[in-house]
């Protein structure tokens, strides 16, 4: 197996992910937190490739504005596959959220969600999905529709359900996180109805949820800021925004009639949680 990779600051990762055009090579990242990088990786196997690998990695870093030099190395198969699993360890959230993986011990608690990443994301360590959390485990008790816009993992939607939200759904336009939601979420025994789709595809559905979780990027609230605001039905939370873009999307949504409770900032990222005018 060939690995080309290289390290970039945290801010870039997301935008990275949504410009690269990999064809049939998988961008697949992890967070070096001493060292406050993400290591952005392609793993395949024709080492013939590399110089193709590269140019493709390099062109979605042009777009974003970003350079830094690239690794090349052969390294066995079994490594590539449970790399991500050194990164991954037992974690509380949120008061009531613990994530754990499958490999680590089982832990007692309230709301405790055993998860296999794979290649989607969402482990709670980001500070998007972190936030998200918190908000998901504080408004729990409230009851009602979920929708998780982006589910990567499920973690949220797995949570959401645990908690007690009902009914449950979630999709993503990569098949690969549908996949990975369905298996966690029957790993954790809880309903969860996932498909992939992408905003701006079909018309949307009306108000039919009390709580969206939208955990995408900054431009891509905005652009789909109408159609987003016709799946909530009370609160919304918007994440995915570095901070320096937030009062812009905070602005999009104000002027379609929802107005912000609360708003917590990690790192640099900031996550706000919204409700319709009607219901505050």
């Amino acid at each position: 197996m060939t690995l080309v990779s290289c390290s970039i600051p945290e801010q870039f990762v997301n935008p990275l992910f949504e410009v690269f055009d990999g064809g049939d090579f998988v961008l697949t990242s992890y967070r070096d937190i001493e060292e406050r990088l993400t290591r952005m990786q392609l793993f395949f196997e024709d080492a013939g490739r590399v110089s193709e690998a590269q140019s493709r990695l390099k062109a979605a870093m042009d777009i974003v504005g970003i350079s830094a030099p690239f690794e090349t190395k052969e390294i066995p198969d079994e490594d590539w596959k449970y790399s991500y699993r050194r990164h991954f360890k037992t974690e509380r959230i949120s008061r009531r959220i613990i994530v754990r993986p499958p490999w680590e011990p089982e832990v007692s608690g309230e709301c405790v969600i055993t998860l296999d990443p794979g290649l989607a994301f969402g482990t709670g360590k980001h500070e998007t999905t972190r936030a998200c959390l918190e908000y998901i485990d504080e408004l729990a008790g409230t009851g009602g529709g979920f929708l998780d816009m982006g589910c990567g993992s499920g973690i949220l939607s797995i949570a959401a359900a645990k908690l007690g939200y009902g009914p449950v759904e979630g999709f993503d336009v990569d098949q690969e996180a549908v996949d990975a939601s369905i298996a966690n979420a029957a790993a954790n025994g809880v309903e969860v109805s996932y498909h992939r789709f992408a905003l701006g595809r079909k018309a949307p559905a009306q108000g039919r949820y009390d709580l969206v979780a939208a955990n995408i990027l900054a431009p891509l609230l905005v652009r789909f800021a109408d159609e987003i605001v016709q799946y909530v039905s009370g609160r919304l939370i918007v994440s995915g925004i570095l901070d320096g873009l937030y009062p812009e999307v905070a602005a999009a949504y104000r002027e379609r009639g929802f107005e912000e409770i609360s708003r917590r900032t990690i790192g640099e990222w900031t996550t706000g949680l919204l409700a319709r005018k009607s219901l505050i």
